[in-house]
């Protein structure tokens, strides 16, 4: 069948490649992606370090949701889905590591006894969580902060140095700012039922599955190289360095005008994904849905900045033996987590070389983020040296700067989210995707590229088609 439909998808990251193959499941859609940086895939990209191909974004995605490891198989890299070495995780609390106890969920603590032995709580801080047992209920009507109801049931230690290092290592935001139900939704569907936080935690924990495998998952050559390879797989014209500017209707569809404004170029398109972060998809949306542009708008985005480091195995008295460790912001210091990515990926190198990420930045923390690479270089030198002993310089190192590439789920995301897209919903040609809505990770992604597809193919009336897609 001759493509009889021209779909425009509107940014090149995961969620809008993921978007473009499934439109071109259909044979009657013509799929083009315009790509305003010089390369594709967002926050999956990968490159060298000391020789060795090392992620410079997103190193892990979710093992226990299809989406991931499905894009990776149409994209023909099944056969290169890895298992981490290990997931054992550490809190640095009061300038010592501690193991992250077990029964967590997202650092609410589910098990006092795993707590009390992993140490990162004082006994003060320790005795005031089983209150959270005979406290009266603290109703939760309406989305609150998590830092809101976690310290009115368990006290302040506990979002200090437990839920503000997980939720800044997730969101590089904090948690007095994030929405209890958009970061912790099973948590906070507790909150409407439970009195006690801790036998929440408890149960939610208890009910995760035992046998589902490794909660993760990356790929051999690092997740930066699912882009091309789904880009790949779709078919689709894909074009890079081609900023849209604006978006407007048309008695057809859709008018996007692209490029320099002293030479722009339009394109026209039967409808379009715009899959780009809040802000950008605010402005183009201005004039034709002021009210989806005003709540876009409003989405916050924290920036960050990954230092990988490479060490010669001597480096190290003692090898790190854990994935990594979170840094709670109490701590007082730039690095706000570090991976041991030749450790949790053990594929990585052979030789012995000691592979490092330091994650610098949260939110409202833009100072830091200023100084150069080589003042970054060097934070993340110095955390190495005062936390696990290193002695002597890397082999080689890498600065990756993520300017505001995180949107921070802040109270009263989902109302917000539910308002864009209702805002959108008298426009069926139309349909956004990404990580400002749903979640973070590269599932989350993919499934809003899905949705998206799915409401797309439907308008153009290739919803069979696409159906029978996602049954393949």
């Amino acid at each position: 069948m001759e493509a009889t439909s021209h779909v425009v998808v509107v940014g090149g990251g995961i969620a809008g490649l993921a978007a473009a193959w499934r439109l071109s499941r259909s044979p009657g859609v013509r799929v083009t992606v315009l790509e305003g940086a010089s390369r594709i895939g967002g926050k999956l990209y990968a490159s060298e370090v000391a020789g060795i191909m090392v992620d410079a974004g997103a190193e892990a995605m979710l093992a226990r949701r299809p989406e991931g490891k499905e894009a990776a198989r149409v994209a023909g890299l099944g056969d290169q889905l890895v298992d981490p070495g290990t997931t054992s995780a550490a809190i640095l609390s009061r300038g010592s590591l501690h193991p992250l106890p077990k029964g967590n969920v997202m650092g609410v603590p589910g098990d006092l006894v795993a707590l009390a032995r992993s140490g990162v709580l004082s006994p003060g801080g320790l005795a005031r969580v089983p209150l959270d047992q005979i406290l009266p209920p603290t109703l939760v009507t309406s989305d609150v902060s998590v830092a809101a109801y976690v310290r009115a049931r368990m006290g302040g230690e506990v979002v200090d140095r437990l839920i503000e290092p997980l939720l800044g290592g997730v969101y590089a935001g904090r948690a007095d700012r994030l929405s209890l139900d958009a970061t912790m939704p099973a948590v906070a569907a507790a909150a409407r039922t439970e009195r006690s936080l801790l036998r929440a935690a408890r149960d939610i924990a208890s009910a995760a599955p035992k046998d589902a495998g490794p909660v993760f998952t990356s790929l051999r050559g690092g997740l930066g190289a699912l882009p091309a390879a789904l880009a790949k797989a779709s078919g689709a014209e894909v074009r890079t360095g081609v900023m849209v500017r604006e978006l407007s209707r048309t008695a057809e569809g859709w008018r996007l005008v692209a490029g320099p404004t002293r030479a722009p170029e339009v394109i026209e398109a039967d409808a379009v994904i715009l899959a780009v972060p809040a802000s950008p998809a605010a402005k183009l949306l201005a004039a034709e849905l002021p009210a989806a542009s005003a709540e876009l708008s409003k989405i916050d985005y924290a920036s960050m900045a990954i230092v990988t480091l490479a060490y010669p195995a001597e480096a190290f008295p003692a090898a790190p033996d854990g994935s990594g460790y979170l840094v709670p912001p109490v701590e007082g210091r730039a690095v706000k987590a570090v991976t041991f990515s030749s450790v949790k990926w053990p594929h990585l190198t052979d030789d012995g070389t000691v592979v490092v990420r330091c994650s610098i930045g949260r939110i409202g923390e833009q100072q830091v983020l200023q100084r150069d690479d080589a003042e970054l270089v060097a934070l993340a030198m110095r955390e190495m040296t005062e936390v696990m002993g290193a002695r002597g310089l890397p082999r080689d190192s890498r600065v990756t700067r993520w300017g505001g590439s995180l949107p921070q789920y802040a109270v009263g995301h989902l109302d917000r989210v539910a308002r864009i897209r209702s805002a959108v919903a008298g426009q069926p040609s139309l349909a956004l995707c990404g990580a400002a809505y749903d979640g973070l990770g590269i599932p989350a992604c993919i499934a809003t590229a899905n949705t998206a597809a799915g409401r797309i193919l439907d308008h153009l009336g290739f919803a069979r088609e696409y159906r029978h897609a996602q049954g393949a």
